[in-house]
């Protein structure tokens, strides 16, 4: 049972700079995601009040459409345009809409990697150290054990910045996917509303 308990100790203790690496990547991944979120955000800022504006004056499909077309171009006006153009054509509408769904998805999934795997790692950048830090104590090594302890604070600390960083990265992407496919929605709702009429 020792010769097992040491084996799983060294296999353990040999994960410790694979963690450390993979905790160094996800910490700078999602603060280049962020910078890029920033950006964005205030991008989208100013423009999401002008297309909210041109939805609640819009009386007709076509005149919502005029109104995005004065506005300066972002994605979403962008894909509002492309589903009018698709409007003689139901099935491509839809299948616009989904595209949109998957792409959005796939682009949340960039950030909800580093969400789950800088906690997870951060835990286990913690828990590793923490066998030598605790030898170093027993045999009075307190600076081996003091040298251990702050690398488990650091990467604790590390791992869930990064997920903290992630998941607020996620909830406002997901506002404004949601955002996204209620004003698309609105627009094929316009659009059935005068084909009806006619």
């Amino acid at each position: 049972m020792k010769s097992i308990s040491e084996l799983m100790f060294w296999i353990s203790n040999g994960l410790l700079v694979p963690v450390i690496i993979g905790l160094l990547f996800f910490f700078f991944k999602v603060l280049l995601q962020a910078g890029s979120f920033f950006s964005h955000y205030l991008h989208r800022a100013r423009r999401e009040k002008q297309v909210e504006a041109a939805m609640k004056e819009a009386a007709s499909a076509s005149a919502l459409v005029s109104s995005l077309r004065d506005l300066p171009p972002t994605p979403c006006t962008a894909m509002l345009l492309d589903l009018y153009a698709s409007r003689d054509n139901p099935a491509r509408m839809a299948r616009a809409i989904s595209g949109y769904e998957l792409r959005a998805d796939s682009e949340l999934g960039k950030t909800r990697l580093p969400a789950r795997f800088g906690p997870i790692l951060g835990l286990m950048g913690t828990l590793i150290p923490m066998g030598p830090a605790l030898v170093g104590l027993s045999t009075g090594e307190i600076t081996s054990m003091a040298y251990n302890m702050q690398i488990v604070f650091a990467t604790t600390v590390l791992g869930l910045l990064t997920g903290a960083i992630a998941y607020v990265i996620i909830q406002v992407r997901q506002r404004w996917i949601s955002s996204d496919l209620v004003n698309m929605d609105y627009l094929v709702d316009l659009l059935q509303q005068e084909q009806e009429r006619s």
